[in-house]
């Protein structure tokens, strides 16, 4: 492991002045830190479709949210739900920026948004429509807002970004994997800032009854609250839920020049490939260690520098397991001295964008010294570690790590500092 102090000697430092969340649990992350920090949940009976002849009947939907605050009736009328969420988010994440382009250095700004499912609301919708109306009833906005990348595109036009832009995807890496790769765009100069994140809304009778067949669902259907259990002998399952989280990546002499507020430092990223199966991840977490050690090494850190644990933390039997195995193999002792916690206990699993967002969560941990819980912990899969059980605590952090792994062997984890100039 490097010195801290030799690594990155001249590179570009990245930190993140803005961030922007839609969730189950609030559409600002004020909204969404204090429901965190209370323990509550936002997972409930589906209410959007006829679910009760599926095995799982609940999800994490958002409510409450109009995308008309944000954008046009037009454009909302052009776009799926997923693009409606992040171009909210990433409305919120350059407002708190500040940050903006002129004929001049638009190039110098990028977007990267990815998404899992993609339009899937709009497509199921328009296969259906055209089953029973025909061809010629099918909206041309499909055309625009049917693609996983429609969203980086209406974010480029709202802002003026004219540098690289584009949807990365990696299941349920993809938000993490935008901004790691997002700060390696900074790093190599090719442009001074990116919005970055990931969103989603796999809630569909279709891509529920998928799933729920997979056996990777819960089907604690009669109590909701209860039913996403992450690192609890009881799970059986993860639970679904749709949103979006955005954050400005910029490169820190930028954000320094034009007084920006910085909420964070990316100091470090991994990201690896398991290259095992296609929905279990490597019995031994092989690829997830090796993500969280090129993570650690990458910003020049020590397992024990690692002040909070944000977990990837599904509720599955597999990933759970094998994630408590590779923070023990990569942390060591340090393991029980670190905070480790799950918020897809309370928001579910927001596909792309549950990296982002748990990040976003991350960056709130260390700017009030307070963890948010993993709630129905009630039975850990470890008892020696700390998963937060039940209520938030308080916890000074300076750095820490998210983690972020995905079906298909996708891992990817970012290390966040403090910022102390």
């Amino acid at each position: 492991m490097p010195n801290p102090s030799d690594s990155g000697a001249g590179r570009r430092r990245v930190v993140i002045t803005g961030a922007g969340v839609v969730t189950a649990l609030g559409n600002t992350v004020e909204d969404l830190w204090a429901a965190l920090v209370a323990g509550r949940s936002g997972i409930g009976p589906i209410t959007r479709f006829d679910a009760s002849d599926l095995p799982t009947r609940i999800a994490a939907e958002v409510v409450d949210f109009d995308p008309l605050q944000y954008m046009s009736r037009r454009e909302s009328r052009r776009m799926d739900h997923f693009g409606r969420y992040a171009v909210a988010a990433s409305v919120q994440a350059m407002e708190q920026s500040g940050l903006r382009t002129t004929q001049e250095t638009a190039h110098r700004l990028g977007v990267l948004i990815g998404s899992g499912y993609g339009a899937n609301i709009a497509g199921i919708a328009a296969v259906e429509r055209m089953l029973e109306r025909g061809p010629k009833s099918i909206n041309s906005n499909y055309a625009i807002g049917g693609a996983p990348d429609n969203p980086a595109g209406e974010v480029a036009m709202r802002f003026g970004a004219e540098g690289p832009t584009g949807a990365i995807i990696t299941a349920c890496a993809t938000g993490t994997t935008c901004v790691g790769e997002a700060v390696h765009m900074i790093r190599s100069g090719r442009v001074d800032a990116v919005v970055a994140g990931g969103a989603d809304d796999p809630i569909s009778r279709l891509d529920v009854a998928a799933m729920a067949n997979l056996r990777a669902l819960s089907r604690r259907n009669d109590e909701p609250h209860k039913a996403s259990r992450p690192f609890d002998r009881a799970r059986d399952g993860f639970v679904f839920g749709a949103g979006a989280g955005i954050v400005v990546v910029e490169e820190a002499e930028h954000a320094l020049r034009r007084s920006a507020p910085i909420l964070a430092e990316v100091v470090g990223y991994g990201a690896t490939t398991d290259a095992y199966h296609s929905t279990a991840p490597h019995p031994e977490g092989l690829g997830a260690r090796r993500a969280l050690t090129a993570a650690l090494e990458d910003g020049g850190l020590r397992p024990e520098d690692i002040d909070y644990i944000n977990a990837h933390g599904t509720s599955t039997l597999l990933n759970d397991r094998t994630e408590v195995e590779a923070i023990r193999a990569v942390f060591g002792e340090h393991a029980t001295c670190i905070p480790i916690s799950s918020i897809k206990s309370m928001i579910g699993h927001l596909i792309a964008g549950a990296g982002t967002v748990e990040l976003i969560a991350t960056m709130q941990a260390m700017a009030h010294g307070i963890v948010p819980p993993t709630l129905n912990c009630d039975d850990p899969e470890d008892e020696e570690l700390n998963f937060v059980p039940g209520t938030a605590q308080e916890h000074a952090v300076r750095t820490a790590v998210s983690n972020s792994f995905g079906f298909g062997g996708h891992n990817a984890v970012l290390a966040v500092r403090r910022w102390e100039g």
